[in-house]
């Protein structure tokens, strides 16, 4: 299946094992990589989770004649096992680190992102390449990639551009670049840090700090603080369709009915007091 898993001590590996395609992602590694994380995760002796690529090339993204190949109605969709293995890997619940050499790119950048550490080769290229091949990135990897990037993430969206691991560390696409001869003893070295530390605080930390956007988002809307709510989505790069939606669930439906109501600016000093008086009434019982 091409997803290769190992145990050393506490340190899991997740190796993408098809070197001749750069590692390029199929239907089956997805589903194998869905798999791996899970596996990781129950493991107790796992500590830490490692995720590289085999050979010269951490992954050239996925398998584009794989992406369009035709499916049973009833089989998921390329997409579908694609974001399973990225939610899966993206929502392990202990410290994982991507160890990145060669090309980093597409689906490979996105591997990178849903990953909590990155540390990279310095000859490392990166990109995200979605404006090259006319698709659309899901929305949990668009806010995966705005939430780390923030307004960065706009330039390798729209141009697809590759970039250095130097100007991957500037804008923070990845923590540490290291010359090839030393990257290995520096992930050992990161790997024996974290397995040392607290894993009860490690995984809550991951899920709090996961759930940030919306609750924060959440907070200040049920405040009645829209502009305030307005001007953090501007400065992190917009929320997501996925937070918008999350939001939307959580107030049952009055955030989509807040927003149909400002967009029928401009509206009379009565309509607004009494859209704030339902806000004000309805947005309670949930805080």
């Amino acid at each position: 299946m091409s997803v290769v898993t190992s145990v050393a001590g506490p340190v899991g590996t997740i190796t993408l094992d098809r070197a001749a395609k750069r590692n390029a992602v199929t239907y089956e590694m997805w589903t194998a990589l869905e798999a791996a994380c899970q596996a990781m995760a129950r493991d107790e002796a796992v500590r830490v989770v490692v995720l590289r690529g085999d050979g010269d090339h951490f992954c050239a993204g996925a398998d584009i004649t794989e992406l369009l190949a035709e499916r049973r109605a009833t089989q998921p969709s390329f997409m579908d096992v694609n974001m399973a293995a990225e939610h899966a890997l993206a929502t392990l619940p202990k410290p994982t680190v991507a160890v990145i050499q060669g090309d980093c790119i597409g689906g490979g950048a996105a591997l990178a992102i849903d990953c909590d550490l990155r540390i990279a080769v310095d000859q490392a290229r990166f990109g995200i390449t979605p404006a090259k091949l006319g698709i659309v990135y899901p929305p949990a990897s668009l806010e995966r990639v705005t939430r780390l990037l923030g307004p960065a993430a706009k330039r390798l969206l729209f141009t697809g551009d590759l970039v250095d691991a130097a100007e991957a560390w500037r804008i923070g696409l990845v923590d540490e670049v290291w010359p090839a001869g030393d990257v290995e003893a520096r992930v050992d070295e990161l790997c024996a840090t974290l397995a040392a530390r607290s894993l009860l605080t490690q995984a809550a930390t991951k899920q709090m700090v996961g759930a940030v956007p919306v609750a924060v988002a959440i907070f200040l809307l049920s405040k009645r603080r829209f502009a305030d709510f307005f001007i953090i989505s501007a400065g992190s790069g917009g929320l997501s369709v996925a937070t918008l939606l999350a939001i939307d669930i959580w107030t049952r439906g009055g955030f989509m009915q807040h927003m149909r109501f400002l967009s029928r600016m401009p509206f009379s000093f009565e309509d607004l007091n009494n859209h704030l008086a339902w806000m004000g009434s309805d947005w309670a019982k949930l805080l």
